[in-house]
């Protein structure tokens, strides 16, 4: 088994190293975020645990390049960013786990374990309806060769919407998958965000994928 271990925090580099080493990993060890990326493109891994706090190329940013490669590797973040927002970001970025500074020894080995029995996931496929394409895995969405910006709601409605081509769903469908069971807001919103949608994905290119299914909810293709 062959980790690598990127983190520009020396001292902690070191005792995941040893920590792995006494347990027969062969441990790869790299200082900075630039290093990680090419080591990890270069070579191959059965897992890499990643810092975020590191100058120039931080965690976040070799995770959105790992993934845009198309290099799956199973990783594990490891990192004093304790915050929700922080671990939603990494995971969305494609991290596999994420444990807070300072770590359990016996709880990092275990998840690591964990993602070795997983191995490196494959790639999740694209959604397409048409020419509108949407990659799960970079977050993206183009309609031809166009790429679209959508806010990170928008992009999951959308995401629902494809998900179930050709089935109308109704406001409370998307409400309980896009939000929350629990949402106590106005339902209205789905109208709100499904009319951001069209000016978006729709409007710009003279097309109507989405449709109103009067009474029943929204369809897409």
């Amino acid at each position: 088994m062959h980790a690598l271990v990127v983190d520009d925090d020396s001292g902690a580099a070191e005792t995941v190293r040893r920590m792995l080493v006494t347990d027969g990993w062969a441990v790869t060890v790299a200082h900075d975020g630039t290093d990680g990326l090419w080591r990890a493109s270069e070579g191959h891994f059965d897992v890499i645990v990643l810092d975020i706090l590191m100058p120039g190329m931080n965690g976040f940013a070799v995770l959105r390049e790992l993934r845009t490669r198309d290099i799956w590797t199973p990783v594990l973040v490891l990192t004093a960013k304790d915050g929700e927002y922080d671990e939603a970001e990494a995971l969305d970025f494609g991290a596999d786990d994420y444990l807070v500074k300072p770590f359990s020894v016996v709880v990092l080995k275990a998840r690591l374990r964990a993602l070795l029995r997983r191995g490196a996931p494959e790639r999740p496929a694209q959604l397409v309806v048409d020419d509108l394409v949407l990659d799960p895995a970079d977050h993206t969405v183009r309609r031809g060769n166009s790429p679209i910006s959508l806010t990170p709601r928008e992009f999951a409605v959308l995401e629902y919407l494809i998900r179930n081509t050709g089935t109308v769903v109704s406001k409370a469908d998307i409400l309980h998958s896009v939000w929350d069971q629990n949402f106590e807001g106005d339902p209205n919103i789905v109208e709100v965000y499904i009319a951001y949608l069209r000016k978006r994905v729709d409007a710009p290119f003279g097309v109507r994928s989405i449709v109103t299914v009067r009474g029943a909810g929204y369809r897409i293709g």
